[in-house]
């Protein structure tokens, strides 16, 4: 029997995401998103401290990374871009040249209850640290 293997659908599933985003280390903000993936399209929508927000942006299933801008509703933009592995979508968003820092997003699955979500207390992406630590001069 033929089995079809959409790589797109396995490491870009659309649906329910959770992770969190970075000012420094140790300064952790979770996000809730809802993301669609489809043809290299990403769209989605979600909420975090801030509030409300609006993705759009591109995704590659052969490389693996993506970006999207983040928008507040009534409020400012925040550009992400990020890269495919495992454990989900790890990298880095700026506003302009006034703030960045790292993210880590995964996909919500029903059965993972609260387990995944107390994991933003845990982890960190190493290459904001490095990163983070370079901007501010630590």
């Amino acid at each position: 029997m033929l089995q079809v293997y959409f790589v797109s659908e396995d490491l870009f599933p659309s649906g329910p995401w959770v992770g969190f985003y970075t000012y420094v280390p140790s300064d952790k903000h979770r996000m809730d998103l809802h993301l669609d993936f489809a043809n290299g399209n990403l769209n989605g929508d979600g909420n975090d401290d801030i509030g409300r927000f609006l993705i759009k942006g591109r995704y590659d299933s052969q490389t693996r990374e993506c970006h999207w801008t983040k928008r507040y509703v009534g409020a400012h933009d925040v550009f992400y871009e990020g890269y495919r592995e495992g454990k989900g979508i790890w990298g880095r968003w700026e506003i302009g040249a006034f703030a960045r820092g790292g993210f880590h997003i995964w996909p919500r699955n029903a059965d993972e209850g609260q387990t995944q979500a107390e994991a933003i207390e845990q982890t960190t992406p190493v290459e904001a640290i490095g990163k983070e630590e370079t901007v501010s001069g630590r």
